[in-house]
Parts: C-alpha cells; sequence; structure tokens
C-alpha cells in the first residue's frame, strides 16, 4: 500500500526537487507555520488524492450506464495514476525554472478543465480523458507544494508541517470514497466531477491569493535537463535502489488493485455506492496506525527486523483474504477486515524503505523521491487496470491478484537482504 499519497508522508524531510541539491529562493523561511498558510498548502497537496478515490463508488454503475465492460471501467482509475505519476516529472523542474505559483495555477487550471470534461461526459471514452487531463492537473498540487514545504520552513516546523500534511493525505481516501458514494446516491455520478470543479476553484482562488511567489533569479542550474537526466541514471545504476523502489511500488500496486476492485467485490455482496467508503476506510485509518506504532519502535527493531514484520504482516493479510474467499465466507466484512492487517503492515513497512530509498544517495535524495513516486503511481495504475481484466462475484479473484502483487514485493525483500550489508 506504499501508494503515491501515503509514502510522502513518510519523506517529510526530504526536499521533493527533481535537481540536487535544493535551490535558494527567494522566500524567506518562516520560523512558525502561518495557520492559514498551512492549510493552504494542506488543500493543495491534499487535492490530487481526493480527486483520484471521490469517483471510485461510481465504478460500480459505470459498465451499466455506458454499456462497457468492466476493463475499460478501470481505465478512469489507472488513467488519471498514470497522468498523475508521470507529470510529477515535468512539473518539479518545471516550478523550479518558471515559479511554484505559476506552475500550480497551471496545473489546478488543467484540472479545472478535466473535470469539466468529466462531468459533461457523453461517453465512457470522453469520460477516461476527462480523467487523464484531470490527474495531468491534479499533480501539481502534490510536487508544487511539497516543494513549497521546503522553501517555507525548516527543521521541526517542516516536520510538524509535513506531519499535518500526512495526516490529512491518509483520511482523503476514505473520506472521498464517502463524499463520493453520497453524491452519487443523491444527486448522479455527475455530481462528484461538479465538486472536483468546484474544489479546484476555490484552490486556484487560494493560491492566487494566499501563496507567496517564488522568485526563480539565479535559483536554476543552467543545464538543469541535463542534470536532472544524469541524477535519474545514477540511481537507475543502483541494485538496492531499484530493490526498495520495488518494494514500495509492489505494496502500491496492491493497494491499488484493492481501490480498483473493492467497489465491484462490495457490490456483488449488495453493498450500495454509499457504503463502499465506510468499508474502503479501514485500510488507510490502519495505515496510520502501524505509521504511529513505526516511530514508536522502529528504533529498539531498527529498519532490517521492522521491514521483515511488516512485509510479513502485510503477506499474512491478503493470504487471510484470500482463504476466507475460497472457504466460502462471501461477506464484506470477510473481504475487509483482514485487510486492516495489510494497513498495519504497510504502516511497519513503507517509513524504513522509503528512508533508505531516498537515504542511499543523499545527495539525490529529490531525484530518489520523484523516481519512487512515479514508479509507484504507473505500477498502481498496473494493479488497478488488472482488476478489470477478471471477473468478480466475490472476493477470489481479487485476493488471487493481491497474493501474487504482493509476493513479488516479498521477493524483491529478500534479494535486498542478501545483497545489502547486516
Amino acid at each position: 500500500m506504499a501508494c503515491a499519497f501515503w509514502q510522502r508522508r513518510c519523506s517529510s524531510q526530504q526536499a521533493f526537487y527533481l535537481v540536487d541539491p535544493p535551490l535558494t529562493t527567494s522566500i524567506q523561511t518562516k520560523k512558525r507555520p502561518d495557520a492559514l498558510l498551512v492549510a493552504n498548502l494542506m488543500a493543495q497537496l491534499a487535492f490530487g488524492l481526493f480527486a483520484m478515490t471521490i469517483c471510485l463508488p461510481s465504478m460500480q454503475e459505470w459498465g451499466a450506464i455506458f454499456d462497457a465492460g468492466q476493463a475499460s471501467v478501470q481505465l478512469t482509475f489507472s488513467g488519471f495514476l498514470v497522468a498523475y505519476g508521470v507529470l510529477q516529472l515535468i512539473y518539479g523542474p518545471l516550478s523550479d525554472r518558471v515559479g511554484r505559483k505559476k506552475v500550480l495555477m497551471l496545473g489546478m487550471t488543467i484540472a479545472f478543465i478535466g473535470s469539466l470534461m468529466a462531468a459533461l461526459a457523453p461517453t465512457l471514452t470522453w469520460l477516461i480523458w476527462g480523467r487523464i487531463v484531470q490527474g495531468a492537473g491534479a499533480a501539481a498540487g502534490m510536487v508544487v507544494g511539497r516543494a513549497m514545504v521546503q522553501d517555507l520552513f525548516e527543521g521541526p516546523e517542516r516536520t510538524r508541517v509535513m506531519a499535518f500534511v500526512g495526516m490529512v493525505m491518509g483520511l482523503c481516501p476514505p473520506l472521498a470514497t464517502i463524499v463520493g458514494g453520497q453524491l452519487h446516491v443523491q444527486l448522479g455520478w455527475r455530481a462528484n466531477f461538479v465538486v472536483i470543479a468546484t474544489m479546484v476553484a476555490l484552490l486556484l482562488v487560494a493560491a492566487w491569493r494566499g501563496l507567496p511567489s517564488h522568485n526563480t533569479v539565479n535559483a536554476v542550474q543552467t543545464h538543469w535537463l541535463q542534470t536532472m537526466l544524469s541524477s535519474y541514471l545514477a540511481l537507475l545504476k543502483e541494485p538496492l535502489f531499484l530493490l526498495y523502489v520495488a518494494i514500495l511500488a509492489m505494496g502500491t500496486a496492491t493497494f491499488y488493485a484493492f481501490l480498483g476492485g473493492a467497489p465491484i467485490v462490495l457490490g456483488s455482496y449488495g453493498v450500495k455506492p454509499d457504503g463502499i467508503g465506510f468499508y474502503i476506510m479501514v485500510v488507510p485509518c490502519s495505515y496510520i496506525a502501524g505509521s504511529y506504532l513505526t516511530s514508536r519502535i522502529v528504533l529498539r527493531m531498527g529498519n532490517r527486523r521492522m521491514m521483515q514484520l511488516g512485509q510479513g504482516v502485510t503477506l499474512s493479510s491478503v493470504v487471510l483474504v484470500l482463504l476466507l474467499a475460497l472457504a466460502g465466507l462471501n461477506s464484506p466484512l470477510a473481504f475487509v477486515m483482514p485487510l486492516m492487517l495489510f494497513g498495519l503492515g504497510q504502516g511497519l513497512l513503507v517509513p524504513p524503505v522509503l528512508a533508505a530509498t531516498v537515504g542511499l544517495r543523499p545527495m539525490l535524495a529529490g531525484s530518489a523521491a520523484a523516481v519512487a513516486g512515479v514508479t509507484q503511481q504507473l505500477l498502481g495504475a498496473l494493479g488497478g487496470f488488472a482488476v478489470g481484466l477478471f471477473p468478480h462475484n466475490g472476493a477470489t479473484n481479487l485476493g488471487w491478484l493481491m497474493l501474487g502483487l504482493t509476493l513479488v514485493g516479498v521477493v524483491a525483500q529478500w534479494f535486498l537482504h542478501t545483497k545489502e550489508p547486516l
């Protein structure tokens, strides 16, 4: 479950710069965070996750509405994820080049256009393209928001701000699915995108009026693109880095397979769109609990033992989901309750893995975070798309898919521990 949105919580002290080291800007670092400014940044950062998941309950019925197969419907989710991940590689250096605020407002404008396209979509193809455009724009909030936190705060205050951000982002998926389900039932699926378009308009005003400008004079290296590409190439030559990223990405792929498949599986159990969010919320809530537990025991256990514990709990949860389904225990609770352990396990696993990912090459920490984030989103999109390739009258097929993805992460971790010194 090392989805892009929760892994960022764990790298709160790392700058999200694609060109390392961090750049000097004209923004003055604040010693104490301003409440309105922090709220503004949290909203900009969390918007993408909210937009990503608000329509999950509606996916349960889009196949019938548009007379389309489930694989096509899943493209509304995986298409968003691909655009959301890939565009992060562009917005980062672009914000260094032309300024944070300009890039953020550009991205929000694109997200607004995509939301309107989705709200007015006459066909599923139009809806898919609307979601892709929406994801492409929403990516700016994540990248620029993190960069502005790096610009504006330092030391413990930066960590505090990112802790607040992490909590908000952790609550976004369940909150969005609950809101989306209620809107779907009361007003129809298009209402979700009208709400998102309204949110984008408000965020545009908040960015324009409430965020400081970023002066790029003398802040960008002359050959920034060459530096960025050389940083990525150096990281891709690191076997340990690739294994750490594989562990993160397979957790994300497993979680996104769950997100994409949960509306279908729960629908087969009789759960309506307005009830889906209440079942999904157990996973992110248990992830938050796991992350808190990690902060309390990691100094005693060490990173390697913490990773082994987290992966073990994660694997156990997926195996339990599958065993219950094979035993004929087909009910919403039998499906989601074991996945509380999945969230807990990922909360134990992701923090040490992410810390190692950005810590292997400290001078390339920003680039490492970018590569890890994009890889997670792309494999997450693959996991979400794979859900649509199988029928889901119960949790059996989804359980097999989640188990397969988890086992890839287990194998990557085994190779990691054979290569990594004790």
